[in-house]
């Protein structure tokens, strides 16, 4: 029996060929945790997944399983508690960006129904299929992705730039950006053709 042939991004690490082989791209529009991925692509701006990855645990217990009403509630006295937690990024400007988008993503919530809904105009509610070569192929950004971004630091989100909206598009399935030789890719290819 011959290996799976995965992005390269992933290899040799559990924690990434995990993640990569059952969530990353799979379309999802579940408030919770498209609320979480948000969270979590903020995070790692200027970092890498693999160390978010490790600490995801940890931000869910930080975060109160990033349960978006809880976390629009965090005052200052909460923030100074996680500026403390060795465990997660410590960092007082992300921190508060996330308790910032929360109380966004609840107004967002409001207007359209739900985040999902809102969210995934993006793409007119239909993932992106790609088929990249390799890994070099794929880009940092879109213009789906910069519109995005646009959106939501008009409306006064904190840490949504293009880069970081591209990554969470790519990490809730509203694109598939597995590249064409891997396993996934076509798993994938067949979920978004599934009525």
């Amino acid at each position: 029996m011959t290996d799976k042939i995965r992005c390269a991004w992933c290899m040799n690490d559990p924690l990434n060929i995990a993640y990569h082989d059952t969530e990353w791209g799979v379309p999802n529009r579940d408030d919770a945790h498209l609320f979480e991925m948000l969270i979590l692509e903020m995070m790692e701006a200027g970092l890498s997944w693999i160390l978010i990855l490790r600490k995801r645990e940890h931000f869910r217990q930080a975060f109160d399983n990033f349960h978006a009403p809880t976390v629009a509630q965090y005052d200052e006295a909460k923030i100074a508690v996680l500026l403390e937690n060795a465990n997660i990024i410590r960092s007082k400007a992300k921190i508060e960006a996330v308790v910032n988008n929360a109380k966004l993503f609840l107004q967002i919530q409001l207007e359209h129904g739900s985040f999902a809904n809102y969210i995934w105009q993006f793409v007119n509610h239909t993932p992106i299929q790609n088929a990249w070569a390799t890994l070099d192929d794929v880009p940092g950004s879109t213009p789906e992705a910069e519109a995005m971004s646009k959106a939501l630091k008009k409306r006064g989100f904190k840490f949504v730039g293009p880069s970081v909206c591209y990554a969470f598009m790519q990490s809730v399935g509203m694109v598939n950006d597995h590249v064409a030789t891997c396993f996934r890719h076509t798993e994938i290819t067949q979920l978004n053709q599934t009525p």
